[in-house]
């Protein structure tokens, strides 16, 4: 199944900072947990994960460092800050508004036979 970019991009910042609120992760780390929180069905690619992470970390968002992992090797850490956790919990209640009136919807609303080709 293909999800559709605006979806992905609309929750991808949550996603991030509530990935991060868990504990510190490098990059490819965070990759590999959306894939596995997604079941898979959320690919992410590093053109997408490192321009989010650095527009977090103008905002104030997250913070990074440099660390070395187990096999010895540089790399950056990221973390949520307190004003990141504000940030989450906000996008929590905004995005609990959304899926409740969608919830509704769904409910209410006969679905389709059969999933259409290209639809998100």
């Amino acid at each position: 199944m293909r999800i559709d970019k605006d979806l992905v991009a609309a929750s991808a910042t949550p996603l991030v900072l509530g990935i991060l609120a868990d504990g510190d992760l490098y990059g490819y780390a965070i990759l590999k947990r959306v894939g596995e929180l997604s079941g898979g069905r959320m690919q992410w690619t590093d053109g997408m994960l490192y321009p989010l992470l650095h527009r977090l970390e103008r905002l104030g968002h997250v913070s990074a460092s440099w660390g070395t992992s187990e096999s010895g090797r540089r790399r950056k850490h990221y973390s949520i800050t307190p004003t990141g956790r504000a940030a989450l919990a906000e996008r929590q209640a905004q995005w609990s508004v959304v899926a409740d009136a969608l919830r509704q919807v769904w409910e209410s609303a006969p679905r389709p036979a059969t999933v259409v080709e290209g639809w998100a």
